[in-house]
């Protein structure tokens, strides 16, 4: 085996070590790493591009086949599926830490599909749930999460850049898809329209089967409890789990509910679903620049920004937006601001991670954290609205406190992690 190792960048405190190097190669990316950033942007396509079209479901649902339920309890449908996403997370990061990126790609390929295609048959509340909230949220999280932490392992100098690519994928996906569906829906019918999505997933995944692929040498180890919550002994990775908790308590609100307060306050609903394409088109900046910046002036440093800008679009401009021009113009800087937690948590975990072999239970162990977070949020804030008559207020200050106790802990994660001062960290 080779000795040589990855390029370490001064003011980074975890690298690889030695015997986390594949004996194929020692160079940063190459080939088969760019092969594998292009399926894992296939992946974040099919899965986190699809949980980011949850607004229109939420209007569809509430519009259509669920309107005599309350926007409380629809709104557990894409809590839920957001919820299976995350918490896959730490039993496709055991997973992958054992066998790689391959079975989690198979099993994950036939359980969205099937699932998209169940949706396709569903009329009531409960098949609607378990189709989309169950089944194919299972398979979105095991693409996800094979995706994700196969980049990881290529990149260690521009693992922000790589996995920034990777999630744009999300973006375009959520962009495609928020402008496409509603329009399909109205042409072709929701049946129709999700068959259509199934088998234009399916192509994205083909691919992404044949090109991810992981640089570390991958070896079954049994699970245990001891070994599943050591990471959380480490301050740094216990902090910007507790951070990552409240910041994601927060950032979905907009997605799931821009759409549905856009018509409350006299949007059309063809206009009010381009609010959620607006905001995924700029989410693709938020999802590349701020990884590229991240790289050179510090992950952490550029995650604090850009939460921080999160926090005060919300308040500052989110609140007052009553006509259609506010929240437009709201929508387009969201997802510039936001669009960085995509790509910049996963790069934060394998930042503070000590051995690359063990980033799927770090990234598990993380995103175990925020799956409390996600499931409650979106119900809780369809319960702020009935509580405040309509009025969307309550939602969106609940939404900018949360992010901003997260952009606090994202700080005191810092400093566990690299110490106080402004520098690269």
């Amino acid at each position: 085996m080779s000795h040589d190792t990855l390029p370490v960048s001064p003011d980074e405190v975890t690298s690889p070590t030695k015997e986390d190097v594949s004996p194929q190669t020692t160079k940063e990316g190459g080939l088969r790493g760019w092969l594998a950033v292009l399926g894992g942007w296939c992946c974040l396509f099919v899965s986190f591009g699809w949980i980011t079209c949850i607004g229109i479901f939420q209007e569809h649902y509430e519009s259509n086949q669920l309107r005599e339920y309350s926007h409380s309890a629809v709104a557990w449908i894409p809590a839920t599926e957001t919820f299976m996403m995350f918490i896959g997370a730490s039993i496709c990061g055991k997973i992958f830490d054992s066998y790689g990126p391959r079975p989690l790609l198979i099993v994950g390929t036939m359980l969205h599909v099937m699932g998209l295609l169940f949706i396709s048959f569903s009329h009531e509340y409960a098949a609607l749930f378990l189709s989309q909230s169950i089944c194919s949220a299972m398979g979105s999280s095991a693409i996800m999460w094979a995706g994700n932490n196969a980049v990881g392992t290529w990149f260690q100098r521009r693992r922000a850049l790589a996995l920034g690519i990777v999630s744009s994928g999300s973006s375009f996906g959520a962009l495609i898809g928020t402008a496409a569906i509603p329009e399909l829906f109205r042409t072709i019918g929701f049946p129709w329209t999700m068959r259509g999505v199934a088998i234009t997933y399916l192509i994205l995944l083909i691919v992404a089967n044949l090109t991810v692929t992981s640089k570390v040498q991958h070896k079954p180890t049994p699970l245990s409890a001891r070994e599943f919550m050591k990471p959380l002994t480490d301050p740094a990775v216990l902090l910007l789990a507790i951070a990552s908790f409240f910041f994601f308590a927060g950032v979905f609100l907009p997605y799931d509910f821009l759409v549905v307060q856009s018509r409350h306050y006299g949007m059309s609903q063809r206009m009010a679903g381009y609010t959620l394409t607006i905001l995924s088109a700029t989410s693709v900046f938020g999802r590349i620049v701020p990884g590229w910046l991240g790289d050179r002036y510090g992950r952490f440093n550029i995650m604090i920004v850009t939460t921080f800008i999160s926090v005060a679009l919300v308040l500052g401009l989110w609140i007052p937006a009553d006509n259609n021009a506010l929240n437009i113009v709201f929508a387009a800087l969201f997802g510039a601001s936001s669009g960085t937690f995509v790509a910049m948590v996963p790069a934060l975990v394998a930042q503070v991670c000590p051995d690359i072999k063990k980033l799927g239970m770090y990234t598990g162990v993380t995103y175990l954290a925020i799956c409390p977070a996600v499931l409650g949020s979106q119900p809780l804030a369809g319960a702020l609205i009935t509580a405040n008559e309509g009025d969307y207020t309550y939602l969106q200050v609940f939404c900018g406190v949360a992010m901003f106790l997260g952009g606090t802990f994202f700080i005191v994660a810092r400093a566990a992690h690299g110490g106080a001062g402004w520098r690269r960290i």
